[in-house]
């Protein structure tokens, strides 16, 4: 099985499902000729044409209008925003059409589209380009929230994506592109390329959308986390000395709240960890869920370790960062609790 990237993994994601179905074509500000910002779309539009991989003006709400159109009218659209910091000219689209055109015409149109953006920190990209926005879409009603936290099922979530019948923002963790990060900044970045989550078969698979991952298995307490921070949580649980279970959420709509629930039942006591803002964080809605479903199990509060209230800082980017320390320590609270 080759290894491959998260980059190139999508890129053979894409590659799959242009060459299935004629109706999937994927587009946006230098996808074309350059391949992309990131080049998830290198050498696609030379292998299936201009019609199908293109460029397009900059400006992101007619992007994800055009996609909404298509996918009214037969096509399956892959639209990419270069990073998620641009998204929100987009948003009225995303959210006031997208999400309710299944609604609004009683099942007569649906919005089948993908809207792919890298998003979060870790790579000095100052408060523009490091933003985690996924609260802002798991919020409407109507749309799907997925962050995949490995090459492997970057590729199965992205078709599973493409082949969805509703809108679906596909949230691509860039600081993961190349290998995954630990939380350590000073520490050398292994590559995919000597990780089995590296190993992605060449063809066709999916990962079906709504089903968490537990990645490890333990007895102590539950950390609950997605993207980037799913591989600050796994060196968290490493470092702390004590048996953490760790589930990859995957997808955070539709969530995958049967795993969730049966691991704080066993363990008792959960850590939420997630990059974005904290006040009104992704986070706030997982601690609900398990006062909710898990009231009379747990043995502590609920923790949550997120990004602070501020924009996201250039200069002190590690401050800023969900790191392990402060996730070992919010471990230690709910043990000590």
């Amino acid at each position: 099985m080759p290894a491959m990237n998260m980059i190139q993994a999508l890129n053979s994601a894409l590659d799959v499902m242009l060459t299935k179905d004629p109706n999937v074509l994927t587009f946006g500000e230098d996808v074309g000729y350059f391949g992309g910002v990131f080049r998830v779309t290198d050498g696609l539009q030379k292998k299936h044409g201009l019609t199908r991989c293109f460029d397009t003006p900059i400006g992101e709400g007619g992007i994800v209008a055009a996609a909404i159109g298509m996918g009214a009218y037969g096509l399956r659209p892959v639209a990419e925003i270069q990073f998620a910091d641009y998204i929100y000219p987009a948003y009225d689209q995303i959210v006031s059409e997208a999400a309710r055109l299944r609604y609004r015409s009683a099942g007569d149109f649906t919005a089948p589209i993908v809207i792919r953006t890298p998003y979060g920190g870790g790579i000095f990209g100052g408060q523009t380009h490091s933003q985690s926005p996924e609260a802002l879409f798991t919020h409407v009603a109507g749309l799907k929230t997925v962050i995949p936290s490995t090459p492997y099922d970057a590729k199965g979530l992205l078709i599973a994506a493409i082949e969805d019948d509703d809108p679906v923002i596909f949230l691509e963790p860039k600081r993961l592109y190349n290998g995954p990060f630990d939380g350590y900044p000073d520490r050398p970045v292994t590559t995919w390329a000597k990780l089995p989550a590296g190993e992605v078969p060449e063809g066709y698979y999916t990962v079906p959308l709504g089903k968490a991952s537990v990645v490890r298995e333990g007895g102590d307490v539950t950390i609950l986390a997605y993207g980037t921070m799913l591989h600050v949580a796994l060196a968290s649980a490493a470092d702390s000395g004590l048996d953490c279970e760790v589930i990859d959420l995957r997808t955070l709509v539709p969530l995958d709240i049967e795993t969730i629930v049966n691991s704080v039942k066993k363990t008792g006591r959960c850590v939420i960890v997630h990059e974005a803002t904290h006040t009104g964080g992704y986070g706030a809605e997982l601690s609900a869920l398990v006062q909710e479903n898990c009231f009379h199990h747990l043995e502590a509060p609920v923790e949550r370790v997120t990004g602070w209230d501020t924009p996201y800082p250039h200069a002190f980017e590690w401050q800023y960062f969900p790191g392990p320390a402060r996730v070992i320590a919010a471990l230690k609270r709910a043990m000590e609790a």
